[in-house]
């Protein structure tokens, strides 16, 4: 009846997620959906709650809040059976940590290619190119667009739409 994480065999208690935390991963969600849809992309993005098998044992299942699976042999009735390929995750007080530490790692190592964390607090975007050698990090402020490497650039999410959207009902750095 509650909502969990098992990583690692350590279950994570997950709480609801806040108004802009909703609305972020929607805004993006839809804005992926929209452009995979309009080239016709084999790609399939998908938003939460569904459960990720990431290493394919019964050690790991997350609810990542957005993703977008290349692979459509991973998607089966009742996860995602696998690591995505491209994952985004919302950051709030009560899951921050584990997003920005234990999953970081957590996708690196299962083979996620790409991770974006977004701080709707500090208003800024941290992505992750796990298919380059140095795995170092960029840090984005939430305006502009930002390419999807895992595309080769080809999609862009236009942060400051995003952004913005969230600014005007007064929530955005409110988390």
């Amino acid at each position: 009846e509650s909502r969990v994480e098992l990583i690692d065999g350590v279950i994570y208690d997950m709480a609801s997620p806040s108004s802009v935390h909703q609305l972020m991963s929607g805004f993006i969600y839809t804005k992926l959906m929209e452009m995979i849809a309009a080239r016709r992309g084999t790609c399939l993005p998908m938003i939460s709650p569904i459960d990720v098998q990431l290493d394919c044992d019964d050690k790991t299942m997350v609810q990542p809040d957005v993703m977008i699976v290349c692979d459509r042999t991973k998607i089966i009735n009742r996860c995602v059976y696998g690591a995505p390929d491209f994952i985004i995750e919302v950051l709030s007080k009560a899951t921050g940590r584990k997003d920005a530490v234990v999953k970081l790692h957590k996708y690196m190592n299962a083979g996620v290619r790409e991770y974006w964390i977004i701080d709707p607090c500090k208003e800024v975007l941290i992505t992750y190119y796990f298919e380059d050698e140095n795995f170092l990090p960029c840090v984005y402020p939430l305006t502009g667009s930002v390419p999807v490497a895992i595309t080769g650039g080809e999609l862009q999410i236009d942060l400051e739409t995003v952004a913005e959207s969230i600014r005007e009902l007064g929530l955005l750095g409110a988390e």
